[in-house]
């Protein structure tokens, strides 16, 4: 097995840890680590410890990857707060996006 191979097998057993520790519901935190997840795996993305103190520039996904973030959150979550508020501010790391979305689904 490749190494690429073998990241993405991590990756998918994560996820499915994710799912089932969850039983089916899952935390906004949840949520936006298991699209990170997601999205690095489908653009063969290597994907950086998601820490709080991680810069989401280098954390690995593009900008492409971040757009596809964004639209299955505002999907998923059903909130989209960067059009909440005129003077929305970009997160500049993971822990302030966490935290932008959690605010937002409040």
């Amino acid at each position: 097995m490749g190494a690429l191979q073998a990241g993405r097998a991590a990756v998918l057993q994560t996820l499915r840890a994710d799912i089932a520790e969850g039983e089916g519901w899952m935390s906004v935190r949840s949520e936006i680590t298991s699209h990170f997840k997601q999205v690095a795996w489908e653009h063969s993305k290597y994907l950086a410890p998601l820490k709080d103190d991680l810069a989401l520039l280098d954390s690995g996904l593009d900008s492409l990857c971040f757009a596809i973030v964004i639209a299955r959150l505002e999907a998923q979550l059903e909130v989209d707060p960067l059009s909440a508020s005129e003077d929305a501010v970009f997160p500049v790391t993971f822990g302030e996006f966490v935290q932008f979305y959690e605010n937002a689904a409040k």
